[in-house]
């Protein structure tokens, strides 16, 4: 089962969000710490729709 994660990072002194899918929070903050390892994880969390909605993040397959 793949749940949506949402991964708060900070890469160049600027905050940013990524949604990611994946079995686990550590398989989600893995891939991200894969895709940028330069950046620092400050949360993971499960995604949730009303907050989402809200304050949309993006992929991880975006461009940076």
């Amino acid at each position: 089962m793949s749940w949506q994660f949402t991964i708060g990072l900070r890469f160049n002194k600027k905050a940013d969000r990524v949604v990611v899918d994946a079995e686990d929070a550590l398989i989600a903050a893995l891939k991200v710490k894969a895709e940028r390892p330069e950046a620092t994880i400050m949360y993971v969390r499960r995604s949730n729709r009303r907050g989402d909605t809200r304050h949309p993040a993006h992929t991880l397959t975006e461009p940076h």
